[in-house]
């Protein structure tokens, strides 16, 4: 079993553990020929929330290399945090904090090698890091963080929730602007109603015996997302299919964990468009794109379930 690859874009790369960081302190993540596979599917996450996200190997790393008898692909258990702190080493440029930039080492590494290793019998990722001080001087940091490495059966066993297929698929405002509201609302409820249709409106709310707020947005784009088999069809189910089509002015709604909903918001500090995918009174798929859908590098999907409400 053999893996080496440079990091090429470390920001993003610690943009996209620090958004999953925030969720669950122990990740998978799953490296196979073309794509790295990062997840967190722990049961025990608030409010049942899981992320399922894919990477291509292209937009992040170079010089990629990987070999082992499951197909060419590995799969390995983490801390975030350690990962984190190891991304956050190789350079003041990986985190747009200032805080965080000052606690830094005064160097930018010109080459960051992660590599599977073994130290004193403990698998490890390890990350190599080669640069100039800011004095002009040669700069090699060494930075391990311990993994286990998943057997290919276990997983073999991993798979992303099963869904019915969205209701509606609304374009999400910028989530930095949504999380300030969200904030807001977090001290007066614990659940969030989501509600969109499909003529572009999206609704926020919270309703509680003392307070019901809501904040709307209206004209937001309902991005058409292909069914898959649909191109199987033949015409006339095409146009059954057609003919199915809900109200646009018909509202959809999921009833989500404020908090679970706040810890996708997270996803903030990587997500260039956000597209939200509510299947009434079931959960809610929520695809953030890293870079513009067109030529997206990668895609953070989140999954978070419906509250089940006595009053719903």
């Amino acid at each position: 079993m053999r893996f080496r690859a440079t990091v090429e874009n470390v920001p993003i790369f610690y943009r996209l553990i620090q958004a999953v960081e925030k969720l669950q302190k122990k990740c998978i993540i799953k490296f196979t020929e073309n794509e790295m596979h990062v997840i967190c599917n722990d049961d025990a996450n608030e409010g049942g929330i899981q992320v399922w996200s894919v990477v291509k190997v292209d937009s992040m790393f170079t010089s990629y290399r990987i070999q082992s008898n499951a197909n060419n692909e590995i799969t390995v258990t983490l801390s975030t945090e350690a990962l984190l702190s190891a991304l956050r080493s190789s350079s003041s440029s990986a985190s747009s904090s200032a805080v965080v930039a000052s606690l830094i080492p005064s160097y930018d590494a010109d080459e960051v090698v992660m590599k599977l290793a073994k130290k004193n019998d403990q698998a490890v990722l390890s990350f190599e890091m080669f640069g100039m001080s800011r004095s002009g001087r040669k700069v090699r940091v060494a930075h391990d963080v311990r993994i286990d490495v998943m057997r290919p059966a276990e997983g073999d066993k991993l798979h992303e929730p099963r869904c019915p297929d969205p209701d509606v698929h609304i374009l999400l405002p910028p989530l930095q602007k949504l999380r300030t509201i969200v904030e807001r609302l977090r001290p007066l409820s614990d659940v969030l109603a989501l509600r969109a249709n499909n003529s572009g409106n999206l609704q926020v709310s919270i309703s509680t015996d003392t307070v019901k707020l809501e904040t709307q947005w209206v004209k937001c784009a309902n991005p058409s997302m292909a069914k898959q088999g649909l191109a199987q069809n033949d015409d006339d189910d095409a146009e059954d299919i057609s003919l199915d089509k809900p109200d646009p002015e018909k509202m959809f709604s999921v009833l989500v964990s404020i908090r679970s909903f706040l810890k996708f918001l997270n996803s903030h500090v990587v997500s260039t468009t956000t597209i939200a995918c509510l299947c009434h009174n079931h959960c809610a798929i929520l695809y953030v794109y890293i870079g513009e859908i067109a030529d997206a590098g990668g895609v953070l999907t989140y999954y978070i379930p419906t509250v089940i409400d006595g009053d719903d």
